[in-house]
């Protein structure tokens, strides 16, 4: 055993790693929290990728970034194929330091310091780009919703699944300038729809739990890492979700082909984007509908993190305190 480090047992990612990966979150989170309100995106996304990677350069594992923000030559990111760890058991990392970049730049909610953790070869191995999602939470018949369906279809099937009016359905997107058809399209349906300014991976799991959140059903196109993310959440808490690639140009397609991906229309579903055991963490850092945000009390930092994993089905909240003094500087 490593001095300070504990190790993980064989077969899957290991149970100590689930309070490890909430300490990981813990210092990005903080380190992004320091930025609040501050207007730079950039600096505070920097403050969050370098507090995770030294955290995660604590664990005992073997780690490789299979999806993240940013490739090699775009370093000091959590770039794709960067390899972390003290050295142990071979894993997978989707990364995504700070989730709401923008919402952390202007002190709104649901910013939150995010990654995923898997069996090496577990996790979906993609560039960074633009993915095609769709979600619904668990409870409902296999192969409800299709990314190949029209969102008419889609509202409809849900609709009856549920035993109610389409009018009754409301679906959770990004509000981009690319969803204007769809957006279009889903309120020709009478469905309502919650708009988001960011956080995708909060807007697919509060599907999962809709007489909490409202939020029925998840569509449109964000980022890939998230999507990833997100699916190792559902695989722990139950959901549907699909997902394509969107590689638009002979760049992305040629990167996507050097990571292994010979299929670029290929839809994915929830246990091609990701398998096996997986452990998701999440801290706020942003108070949000899903967590709220660093708190800095004297003397005291409070989080709120929560941890997923797949293997057990648990769900875990952790209201952490933290000494500010072993964060100065």
């Amino acid at each position: 055993m490593t001095q300070g480090i504990p190790e993980v047992p064989q077969g899957g990612v290991g149970r100590t790693l689930t309070l490890e990966l909430a300490r990981v979150t813990e210092r990005a989170a903080i380190a992004a929290a320091r930025l609040r309100g501050q207007g730079n995106e950039k600096e505070a996304d920097q403050a969050a990728v370098d507090a995770m990677r030294r955290e995660l350069n604590l664990l005992p594992v073997d780690g490789t970034v299979v999806i993240g923000e940013g490739e090699r030559d775009e370093a000091p990111m959590l770039y794709i194929g960067e390899r972390i760890g003290g050295g142990g058991t071979a894993v997978d990392l989707a990364v995504d330091p700070l989730e709401g970049t923008t919402l952390c730049a202007k002190d709104m909610p649901g910013a939150i310091a995010v990654m995923a953790m898997a069996e090496r070869g577990s996790l979906l191995a993609a560039p960074d780009v633009y993915m095609q999602k769709i979600a619904i939470g668990p409870g409902y018949p296999p192969g409800l919703v299709d990314l190949d369906a029209s969102p008419a279809e889609n509202i409809a099937a849900l609709a009856r699944a549920k035993g109610v009016h389409p009018s009754q359905i409301t679906a959770i997107i990004l509000d981009r300038p690319r969803h204007i058809n769809l957006v279009s399209a889903v309120r020709a349906t009478g469905a309502g729809i919650r708009l988001i300014s960011d956080g995708d991976i909060a807007g697919i799991i509060f599907t999962t739990s809709p007489e909490e959140t409202g939020v029925d059903i998840y569509l449109g196109t964000g980022a890939a890492p998230e999507g990833v993310i997100a699916a190792g959440a559902l695989r722990c808490i139950g959901g549907q979700m699909q997902g394509r690639l969107i590689l638009d140009s002979a760049d992305k397609r040629a990167r996507a082909e050097r990571m292994g991906i010979s299929e670029p229309n290929r839809k994915y579903e929830l246990t091609d984007l990701a398998r096996g055991d997986v452990i998701v963490a999440a801290t706020g850092v942003t108070d949000g509908a899903l967590l709220k945000g660093v708190r800095f009390k004297p003397g005291v930092i409070g989080t709120e993190t929560v941890v997923y994993r797949s293997s057990t089905g648990t769900v875990r909240r952790i209201l952490g305190e933290h000494r500010a003094e072993r964060f100065a500087g």
